[in-house]
């Protein structure tokens, strides 16, 4: 280097240390200025640049527009690299004219000229990809400012030396270089305008980081404005930003299912190439041992798609670790310039500054690290969901059958979070060795062989932790199977609470809850007990290692000194060394609780699809719509066919009507027909677009409109027709909303028969070629089922000309249809015209002549068809299934509860804001559809608390934990705190003790003192752990038992308004927080605030100047903390909010999945899906960034201290001893993570204390009435004769609606049977819930046997009468349960009722007889079987009151004749009250009952009520029975 700074005048040497190093005045030669210094911002941009153009390559953004500030910098590119060759030339010049200049006069222009030239040309491409802020430039122009300093001052100093200038021209061309260098780093500053067509031009709220300037984007200073806004007001859904289309679910998800789908191909690849050919049956070659399948691997999917992410989140992770290593040698540096009183001062300030530097750096890149990490995971999760969501689409169901909703749900939620939550951590698989080998590679500098000392401690406590680790893995998975099925099995009493009120089952439903609760409580205290062995082997860890390293390092040999420079700076180095390991742990058990959701989720995604072969669509007969040649199928591979050897031709535009038995597998043809079964065998093929009707309706929780549109473009004109042939205009008169009336989950606002006609309508405006009809008329009364049949169905209906599959327990209508397939056992006993089946003389022949009604009475029928008209205006059909039909007197009543019910809150925020109304009529349909999408909401929006967490919330879980057990993890933690300053001021004042003859004294003594001290600190630790996880296990007892009790006393309006799946998410989430991440969070911010509170007493008590600086680093922090916090805090309250959507919606497309699919409407659903997502990722995002923010302030403040606590060290060298300094900014190092850790565990318990405020919220609801009053309980077998009175009795259905019943005033006998009937929203419903005081009287009293009702308990009322419902309800489990879930009656009882109920056959022919599993919801059991396991119940109940709410409605008229037959055998001296929709199940009763409006109109025995004329006789005649 020497030679190329040449000799004479002015060469120099390259390097000359008293000019730069031992002098109190620094400078560096002029030979070093001029090359090396010169070159380094070239060798930078020179180095960076294929990185970045490969970059650009790959990100185009569009092109920026040619601006005054581009064309600016090019001017300034172009001056410089005309200064640099005015430089050059001037060389050339000197060479000409003799003078010789060095060579490095003619390199260094040469290289910065070529250099500049690059740079220039750089802004030009920049701007044509579309770059707004190039970080790249900004360092280059920082480092070309950097390095131009220094000789800034060289020349200014040799001139004021000199007193002349040596070299006039390159004097003033350096000036202009500097000058121009300087602009050049200001203007790169500035940002461009966003590039042309770019999406910011059309987003309303684009994301601030995409156009921010590279400072703004190292810093996060681009958040600064979103943590204003919330710290000015809460924020709301409108202030966050749209995503970027990189993070928007449609692209993330399918960039997944395509790595997905070639993990599929290779693995079946694989299987095919193992096995051979696979040919149909070949199932059972494929699952024997022999060959090893290979399957997909779901792992390296999620790699391969985010393969970019890990590498960039690695290469910051890297240089971040490698930097955390400059501090300690810099450390080292100050304690020896300290203990040196003649090394000159600059060194100190020297040092101060480059620790700070240093420090600034790693924040800036471990905060990138960060951001990148955490977007992936975000991107992660939405990945997962996505692919979940459509799997879930078309799984068979026999997948469906094994695992519940609930199920499926959990992986949608718990799963994917244990995926984003464990990415943060990935990296450290590499990283946590590389520090821990590079911690020990330092050491070993210092402290020699000893460190193996403490290298074996750290070796031996490996295996231990994983012992530690795999047990709490098999505790983990025990622990999700129980919580698995607490969720499932709160999730059905959400669904059947209803029946659980009306049968006073409540006790044993909750003895099951509580009892796998107690079990997942166990597991959780294990788990605990074992986190806290674990949590103090690692804070013992760094402590025994330092021990024992620096014991045997003293004591292997007399002459080892331990001075102040060894002692801390290992010190330090052991701290960096804690790092990874304390966050190993976090890693193992996040690793462990991934491989588990990983598994679960891997296996849903291998589970079989259905076929979308199996039903052949572009191929058929001529003539035909449906054809089914030789088909046999089964609903799952492993159960016998359901339905076996069917060979049916439908021709196009046929009505075909489906009869049989119950059971006998009419639902089941037609799924085959739409492809839901499996195919065994034969062949089947369905032309044409297919519209279908399930048995029970499937309703999604949007508006009517909304669902019977379900997708389609309006068409005002079908629409209308579809309403009308339904029968649905007299409905939208009642409904608030009209057609914008919000329907809740479920359909819960409308009854039984409503629902049945909005998936009617939507199968009728659907305008389909096919049209799959699942019994839609049973759950209507007989006059509307006329009215559809003649209007939809039926040859005259709009239908006609279609193709239409209708099953049907309806024979009336059986004439009219074009053939009949009559089923049995699942298979075709015979088919063929109406007539022709009559004289066929088979067994349908005679069960017609049994049930159907004569001949002139359907001439007689179609004369009434003039007045049905008026009627239907009146009267559509009877809502008599939930409370849920709500039938308030009249309309008016009925538009203003359901006002009162969408004002009402569902989450108790006690906003109530009247719901302005909008009634809509028919002729104003016409108007555009999203006008009044309020006025109709049912059910409240969550709506997210605001401000800041109550303290009651606090109190409240401390209270929970135990106030003793508070107070002693307090003390606990100041104790172990102390210990751990003890010990190393102790140290502190070891290493500066007197070296006599080369050794230090009474080693011993100090070595024993210190390692009792540490000893201390790990037990304290280890009993403050030990004291948080009984406290924290005795909260999470109480309050989850809480929030059961209440619900499970909540009154029936509550579930009636409030979604299951936010009452469900309250005990999934809420409780998994309490369970498991409040406690760690509060230990964590115990760690993290005694830490920063021991560092600031440490500094101060060896620099008391620190406390000048204290207050405003304290003033900053406390300012960004609650910025933060505020922002934060309510970011996280949307995030959850927009949450529970995605899991509702989820939920939802599940249990519809077959008519999803039966539209074709799956695209349109993984759409809506999608957006739900995304807005959960609109609150999120921000969240991240925030954390971002705050990391890179909080960390500032921290840098801050430790420039301070250098900066005073130096300042006072001649007071300090090296081991004050030493221990003062060894803390200091460390206080940067702890207020990080401080302000983000503040934050996370506020975020986590939520769940608290939010179970409190649901514990603390209004609830029934007593279940039992101790001091008046019924007498022993009461009711006796089962006398039903009525006294003066009105009813509303809250406080402030009008009366449902009016002044109701009636007595029915002992032993008689009393139909009830009426139109729709006469009160027949409320009648009987007021008999079982699901609703609460508002004047008057009901009297059993002379008891009035109110005066007991429920339990005692409700397990004293017996109801069977219209809905069927049935819980998974055996079906002894679903019986006699509390144990009473005896086997003999049980089959005695069955045998009467007519379902002994089916129960025996099972292999578990009564052991016979029933899946949720009873879905492996028909509609009709579920209804005769209610009459079951009823018959072992023998109870002297009996309910029946049509119960007959979705059974064959056969076994409904049974059904009707055993009530009046076995329910002959029981009262029995029948509302009913059949009247001819009626006309024998004792006496009826005609409600109208809320009062009793007629009340008197059918023979004299026809007589007389009046309604009933309307009714009786429009029935064909009068």
């Amino acid at each position: 280097m020497d030679r190329l700074c040449g000799s004479g005048k002015l060469g120099s040497k390259f390097w000359d240390s008293n000019l730069s190093i031992y002098t109190d005045t620094p400078d560096l030669t002029p030979c070093f200025q001029n090359s090396l210094l010169a070159w380094v911002p070239c060798i930078y941009l020179w180095a960076a640049l294929p990185c970045y153009l490969f970059y650009l390559r790959h990100h185009h953004l569009g092109y920026i527009v040619l601006s005054c500030l581009s064309r600016l910098k090019t001017a300034l590119g172009v001056l410089l690299w005309c200064v640099s060759w005015v430089d050059l030339f001037y060389s050339f010049h000197g060479l000409i004219n003799g003078s010789s200049p060095a060579p490095v006069f003619f390199v260094t222009p040469l290289v910065v000229g070529i250099t500049m030239l690059l740079a220039t040309l750089l802004i030009q491409y920049e701007r044509l990809r579309g770059v707004q802020s190039s970080g790249v430039l900004i360092v280059f122009w920082l480092l070309c400012v950097i390095c131009a300093i220094i000789p800034f001052r060289s020349k200014i100093l040799s001139v004021m030396a000199e007193g002349k200038i040596l070299d006039p021209f390159r004097f003033t061309t350096f000036y202009i270089y500097f000058a121009l260098v300087l602009c050049a780093l200001i203007l790169s500053c500035f940002k461009e305008k966003p590039p042309l067509f770019s999406p910011e031009n059309l987003d309303t709220n684009p994301c601030p980081e995409a156009s921010a300037g590279f400072f703004s984007r190292l810093s996060f200073w681009w958040f600064t404005k979103l943590a204003i806004l919330g710290y000015r007001r809460p924020l709301e859904d409108r202030d966050l930003w749209s995503l970027s289309e990189e993070d928007c679910s449609h692209k993330i998800v399918q960039r997944l299912l395509e790595a997905w789908q070639k993990q599929q191909n290779q693995a079946s690849g694989h299987q095919t190439t193992a096995v051979g050919p696979k040919i149909p049956g070949e199932e059972e070659v494929l699952l024997k041992p022999r060959t090893k399948s290979k399957k997909p691997s779901f792992l390296r999917a999620l790699v391969r798609t985010f393969t970019s992410s890990l590498l960039m989140g690695a290469c910051f992770k890297l240089i971040q670790d490698l930097l955390s290593f400059i501090n300690p040698q810099l450390l080292s540096i100050l304690i020896r310039f300290i203990s040196d009183p003649t090394a000159p001062t600059w060194w100190g300030f020297l040092l101060a500054g480059l620790m700070f530097v240093s420090s600034t750096m790693q924040t800036l890149i471990l905060h990138q690290y960060y951001h990148c990490i955490f977007v992936m995971a975000l991107r992660l999760r939405t990945a997962i969901i996505g692919v979940i969501y459509r799997k879930a689409l078309v799984i068979t169901n026999s997948v469906k059958r094994e695992s519940t909703v609930g199920e499926m749900v959990n992986l949608m939620s718990v799963d994917a979070q244990r995926f984003m939550d464990v990415s943060p951590f990935i990296n450290l698989l590499w990283s946590a060795p590389l520090q821990v080998i590079l911690a020990i590679y330092f050491l070993w500098q210092i402290l020699g062989p000893s460190v193996l000392a403490g290298v074996a401690v750290i070796v031996l406590l490996i295996p231990l932790n994983g012992a530690v680790s795999m047990k709490m893995k098999t505790y983990q998975v025990e622990q999700m199977k129980f919580k698995d099925s607490r969720i499932k099995l709160m999730s059905e009493i959400m669904n059947g609470i209803k029946v659980l009120k009306l049968y006073a089952w409540e006790p044993s439903f909750l003895e099951q809850v509580e009892g796998i609760r107690q079990s997942e409580l166990q597991l959780l205290r294990k788990g605990a007990y074992l986190q806290a062995i674990s949590t103090f082997i690692w804070v013992c860890t760094p402590f025994l290692v330092t021990l024992i390293t620096l014991g045997v390092y003293v004591c292997v040999d007399k002459n080892n000194v331990l001075d102040a420079e060894k002692a801390f700076v290992s010190l330090s180095l052991f701290n960096i060394l804690k790092i990874p390991l304390n966050m190993l742990p976090q890693l193992i058990s996040g690793m462990t609780q991934t491989s588990v959701s990983l598994k679960r989720i891997q296996d849903f995604l291998n589970q079989d699809e259905l076929d979308s072969q199996c039903v052949e669509r572009k191929t058929i007969s001529p003539g035909f719509a449906i054809t089914i040649h030789n088909g046999t199928f089964t609903w799952a591979q492993d159960l016998p066919p359901t339905l076996h050897s069917l060979n049916i031709q439908i021709p196009k535009g046929s009505l075909v009507a489906v009869v049989g038995p119950v059971g006998c597998g009419k639902s089941s043809l037609v799924s085959a027909l739409l492809g839901e079964m499996e195919k065994v065998e034969g062949a089947v093929s369905v032309k044409g677009s297919v519209a279908y009707v399930p048995q029970q309706a499937w309703i999604q929780n949007c508006t009517l409109q909304e669902n019977v549109l379900f997708g389609q473009p309006m068409n005002p004109k079908r629409y209308q027709q579809a309403l009308e042939t339904c029968a649905l205009l007299a409905d939208l008169d009642v409904l608030p909303g009209g057609d914008q009336t919000e329907i809740g989950e479920k359909g819960i606002n409308l009854s039984g028969g409503q629902r049945q006609r909005v998936s009617l309508a939507r199968a009728v405006y659907s305008d389909a070629n096919i049209f799959l009809l699942d019994d839609p008329l049973s759950a209507v009364d007989s006059h509307v089922a006329k009215h559809i049949f003649d209007q939809v169905i039926g040859p005259e209906g709009v239908l006609a000309g279609k193709t239409r599959v209708l099953v049907t327990h309806g024979i009336s209508f059986l004439p009219q249809t074009d053939f009949i397939i009559v089923l049995a056992n699942g298979q075709v006993s015979e088919m063929g015209h109406y007539s022709a089946l009559l004289q066929h003389d088979g067994s349908f022949a005679n069960f017609l002549r049994n049930y159907a009604p004569d001949e002139d009475q359907e001439d007689h029928e179609a004369l009434q068809n003039a007045n049905e008209e008026v009627l239907l205006l009146e009267d559509t059909l009877s809502t008599h299934t939930d409370l849920t039909d709500n039938e308030p007197a009249i309309y008016e009543v009925r538009k203003q509860f359901m006002r009162e019910m969408s004002s009402l809150s569902s989450e108790g925020e006690g906003q109530n804001r009247p719901v302005p109304k909008r009634h809509t009529n028919s002729l104003e349909k016409e108007m555009p559809v999203t006008k009044t999408k309020e006025t109709g909401a049912l059910i409240k929006e969550e709506t997210a608390e605001t401000g800041n967490v109550k303290l009651s919330v606090y109190w409240d879980y401390a209270k929970s934990v135990g106030l003793c057990t508070t107070l002693s993890i307090c003390l606990l933690y100041t104790g172990q705190n102390a210990a751990a300053i003890g010990a190393n001021v102790w140290l502190s004042a070891w290493s500066n003790d007197a070296v006599g003859q080369g050794q230090q004294n009474n080693t011993s003594v100090r070595l024993g003192v210190y390692a009792a001290l540490g000893i201390l600190q790990g037990l304290l630790v280890m009993l403050s752990a030990f004291t948080m996880v009984v406290g924290a296990i005795q909260a999470a007892r109480l309050l989850h038992a809480a929030l059961l009790h209440n619900k499970i006393r909540s009154p029936q309006s509550f579930f009636d308004t409030t979604p299951s799946g936010r009452i469900l998410n309250r005990f999934s989430k809420d409780i998994y927080v309490i369970d498991e991440v409040l406690a760690p969070t509060i230990l964590m911010l115990f760690n993290s605030f005694f830490t920063s509170i021991s560092t600031i007493v440490v500094i101060v008590v060896s620099t008391p100047l620190f406390l000048v600086v204290v207050l405003p680093l304290a003033v900053l922090y406390g300012f960004v903390q609650r910025f933060y916090v505020a922002t934060s805090r309510q970011l996280k309250r949307l995030e959850s909010i927009s949450r529970s959507p995605i899991f509702s919606h989820f939920s939802e497309t599940v249990t519809g999945s077959s008519v999803i699919r039966a539209y074709g409407r799956v695209q349109d659903f993984k759409v809506l899906s999608d957006t739900k997502v995304d807005n959960n990722q609109k609150s999120c995002y921000p969240y991240i960034a925030s954390n971002r923010w705050l990391g890179v302030l909080v960390e500032f403040v921290g840098n801050c201290v430790v420039l301070f606590a250098a900066l005073f060290a130096v300042i006072g060298r001649n007071s300090l001893s090296p081991g004050l300094v030493g221990l003062s900014v060894s803390y200091a190092l460390q206080v940067t993570m702890a207020l990080n850790w401080m302000i983000r565990m503040i934050s996370d318990l506020e975020s986590n204390i939520i769940a608290v405020e939010r179970v409190k919220e649901y514990s603390k609801t209004e609830t029934e009435a007593p279940w039992v009053v101790e001091n008046n309980r019924a007498p022993e077998g009461w009711p006796t004769r089962g006398v039903v009175e009525f006294r003066n009795y009105s009813v509303r259905y809250r406080p402030g609606l009008e009366l449902v019943l009016k002044n109701l005033t009636l007595r029915v006998e002992g032993g008689e049977k009393v139909g009830i009937v009426g139109r729709t929203g006469a009160g027949k419903s409320s009648m009987t819930l007021c008999l079982f005081r699901i609703l609460e009287a508002a004047e008057g009293e009901i009297f059993i046997d002379g008891l009035n009702v109110a005066h007991i308990g429920l339990h005692d009322l409700r397990s004293q009468l017996t109801i069977i419902p219209q809905d069927p309800i049935l819980f998974s489990g055996t079906l002894r349960m679903n019986l006699d879930p509390f144990g009473r009656y005896s086997e003999e009882d049980i089959w005695r009722a069955l045998e009467l109920s007519h379902l002994n056959t089916f129960v025996s022919s099972q292999p578990a007889g009564l052991d016979f599993q029933c899946a949720e919801g009873g879905d492996n059991l028909s509609v009709g079987q579920r209804q005769l396991v209610c009459l079951a119940r009823a018959l072992l109940r023998k109870s002297r009151v009996l309910v029946l709410d049509e119960a007959t409605a979705a059974i064959d008229l056969e076994t409904d004749d049974l059904i009707q037959g055993t009530i009046r055998t076995q329910f002959e001296d029981c009262t029995v009250l029948t509302i009913a929709h059949r009247l001819n199940t009626i006309m024998d009763y004792n006496r009826v009952l005609v409600l109208d409006k809320g009062v009793v109109a007629e009340f008197d025995s059918p023979v004299n009520l026809i007589a007389a004329g009046g309604i009933f006789y309307g009714m009786a005649k429009d029935a064909g029975l009068a």
